[in-house]
């Protein structure tokens, strides 16, 4: 095995592969970056039986053959060589990378005891890249992050006809993206259970290429698969991960209740004011939201503790309420909408709140992306 290769370009590729592997590897081959080359070009590979990472590149191959090595260190590596040209090649049981007047050694793992990575599942249809990493961005913030609970720690993806709905919840807020998409089959069916974190981070690295393929396999023995590939450059990257398995909870008719009063602020307005009034609510404590008399005051703390209060215009529809929330789960919430003006509907103050982003004042929610977040009860 021996190549050549842009540094930026081999850099890139290798932080993005090696970014998958384990930190404690269940054995020691899952921690190391595959290597491939064939007259086709360069391949890098990471695996740790339930996700795989592959990068393809054009690279100058002098020989075919294939290493594994350490996917981080090498990562590190490359990331501190000059801006030259990178020579790898394969001398015995070591991996030699020379870049000017650098040069390293790496040991080899055993390549032979490396697991093979998954096929990639037939396509399913493709998605337009800059749409989809907005979206995966807008509803995997409301996806859990505790592990204990791993079945809301996903992205529950439906993809029905042209249309691709997204959801996540953890029990205290819960969202909901669609998005339309280019189908196979026009009467295209299927869902997916993926994990938040993987999606996240498979979506964002594809945002450079036009559209990214997405391929969904729901096996009965528990070998549901889905994977995502598009082009990053002159080559192409494919992610594959397990699906999650368990009855995701319903979250689609959460967003059906009818509005009793409806407000709308301007979206940074109200982000700036929230983040300021939030500094002083101790943990665990809300923010609370009174819409009233064509503004939102906003207030934090109690007692003796510090305490913050800030108004902020707003347009109201319907009776006044007050309410509050997780500072926290507002903000993730509202971080992710791009639109100018935050549409918020209420029920009761006891009752979740949807909230979506608007072009302006008055405007509908064209139902995108909604945000739905549970109040927290304040003290009287």
């Amino acid at each position: 095995m021996k190549f050549r290769i842009e540094r930026d370009t081999f850099a890139d590729a290798v932080a993005w592969t090696a970014r998958s592997l384990p930190n404690r590897p269940s054995v020691p081959v899952l921690a190391g970056l595959l290597i491939e080359t064939s007259g086709e070009g360069l391949t890098l590979s990471g695996f740790d039986y339930e996700t795989s990472t592959r990068a393809t590149l054009p690279a100058e191959v002098s020989n075919d053959g294939r290493a594994l090595v350490s996917g981080r260190l090498l990562a590190e590596i490359v990331k501190s060589l000059p801006a030259k040209p990178v020579d790898v090649s394969l001398e015995g049981t070591k991996v030699s990378v020379v870049c000017g007047s650098a040069r390293f050694s790496l040991q080899t793992l055993p390549v032979e005891e490396y697991p093979t990575l998954p096929e990639m599942p037939t396509a399913s249809g493709t998605v337009k890249a800059e749409e989809f990493a907005t979206a995966v961005q807008q509803a995997s913030a409301a996806a859990g992050r505790d592990e204990m609970l791993p079945l809301l720690t996903g992205v529950r993806l439906e993809l029905e006809g042209s249309t691709i709905s997204l959801m996540a919840t953890d029990r205290f807020r819960a969202s909901l993206r669609e998005l339309s998409w280019f189908p196979e089959q026009s009467d295209a069916s299927a869902q997916a259970l993926v994990p938040a974190r993987v999606l996240h981070e498979t979506a964002r690295s594809l945002t450079s290429g036009g559209d990214v393929t997405i391929a969904v396999s729901s096996g009965d023995a528990g070998d549901g698969l889905i994977g995502f590939e598009g082009i990053v450059g002159n080559g192409s990257r494919r992610t594959t991960t397990r699906l999650l398995e368990g009855d995701f909870p319903r979250v689609r008719q959460l967003f059906q209740a009818q509005a009793e009063t409806v407000a709308y602020v301007q979206t940074q307005a109200f982000v700036d004011s929230v983040k300021r009034v939030a500094l002083v609510a101790e943990r665990n404590t809300p923010v609370r939201l009174t819409f009233s008399d064509g503004s939102l005051l906003l207030e934090a703390g109690s007692g003796d503790e510090a305490q913050a209060s800030e108004s902020v215009e707003a347009t109201i529809e319907g009776a006044d309420i007050s309410i509050g929330f997780n500072p926290t789960y507002l903000l993730e919430g509202l971080s992710v909408m791009s639109e100018p003006v935050v549409h918020l509907s209420f029920t009761q103050h006891t009752k979740p709140a949807a909230i979506s982003g608007v072009s302006e004042i008055g405007a509908d929610p064209d139902g995108a992306f909604r945000y739905l977040i549970m109040p927290v009860r304040l003290q009287s």
